[in-house]
């Protein structure tokens, strides 16, 4: 056995169907073993896929996990060197894991990943570098975000990310969709953090990776990302991106991407992309109050988002505390 791919599954059985033929389909050069973890989904999963791909290793976690446990666990009981995390909803086209995995031999980065594709073909960012202290995260602030891309495009900013990777691309951390990881490094640095539920788990745990060699994204090869299909539907949310931070969803993006910070940066810049936070709930409300006056209906933002917002800053803001001091918790608020 050469590679083990982990699929964690929620509620997602017709998109983890479509996942597992394109996988099948698509890896014939690859001695590979399927491990599906399912996240108590609670309805009939197990016996779908079953019935349709016997070979596949099904573990039943007891609880909705998250995506580290999940993945965690799925590690843990994998055979192989390698071991590649995807998402139930990608589609692996034109051998893209047997190129990878053929390419990631041959070379002495400890992870990586490939071109992720929108539906329609779009590149999606696959591909991240680290900004200090995490202050990417305030890019999607509401004004105050709008000042700052402003800023940092005057005085020629990179950008914390690769759009579209031609070749062979360096980067600092990588998409967890489609991340792919020596089991040596994994030995060196550690499982995924299980005070993660979901989102930014994956950036945190490659900032480990990191310490111990590079990671690279293979941009000739694609595999199709539905993104955030599953979680849209789980959290009731209308956006499938990273930037909505007014809804459930939006609040485990806020409180995941605080408890990176803290994990990966310390403290201090905790605190400090805290009160940028606390910053904007002053001037959400009084941006869009200007804006209606000289747009009026047509003002990008809406009152319900204000009010979504506020309310997600102070839940997350009662979390501080205990992401202060460090001790081990599950933030989870789904």
């Amino acid at each position: 056995m050469q590679l083990s791919i982990i699929i964690v599954n929620y509620k997602s059985v017709q998109l983890l169907l479509n996942c597992l033929a394109s996988v099948y389909g698509e890896t014939v050069n690859t001695r590979f073993e399927v491990i599906v973890v399912d996240n108590a989904s609670g309805d009939d999963s197990k016996a779908i896929i079953m019935q349709q791909f016997p070979q596949v290793k099904w573990i039943e976690m007891s609880y909705n996990a998250g995506f580290a446990r999940a993945n965690n666990e799925g590690i843990r009981q994998s055979q192989s060197p390698v071991v590649l995390l995807l998402n139930a909803d990608t589609i692996v086209e034109n051998g893209a894991i047997d190129n990878c995995y053929a390419e990631f031999m041959r070379s002495d980065a400890v992870a990586c990943g490939v071109q992720l594709l929108n539906a329609d073909r779009s590149p999606q960012i696959s591909g991240n570098y680290f900004m200090r202290g995490g202050l990417n995260y305030l890019l999607p602030l509401p004004y105050v975000g709008n000042l700052l891309k402003a800023v940092g495009n005057t005085v020629g900013v990179a950008k914390p990310n690769v759009p579209n990777a031609i070749g062979t691309v360096e980067v600092d951390w990588i998409n967890g969709a489609f991340l792919m990881v020596k089991k040596d490094a994994i030995e060196r640095v550690g499982l995924m953090d299980e005070d993660f539920f979901l989102y930014s788990e994956e950036a945190e745990w490659c900032s480990r990776l990191r310490k111990v060699g590079k990671l690279l994204i293979f941009g000739e090869y694609n595999v199709i990302h539905l993104q955030g299909e599953t979680a849209t539907e789980v959290f009731n949310s209308t956006d499938k991106g990273y930037f909505n931070l007014f809804d459930k969803k939006g609040l485990q993006i806020i409180v995941s991407n605080f408890l990176r910070i803290r994990k990966q940066y310390g403290v201090g810049w905790l605190l400090i992309i805290s009160l940028f936070y606390f910053l904007e709930v002053l001037v959400f409300p009084l941006g869009l109050l200007i804006e209606k006056i000289f747009k009026g209906g047509k003002s990008y933002y809406k009152w319900w988002q204000v009010n979504g917002f506020i309310r997600n800053f102070f839940k997350t803001a009662a979390l501080l505390p205990r992401m202060v001091s460090n001790r081990p918790h599950f933030y989870k608020v789904l």
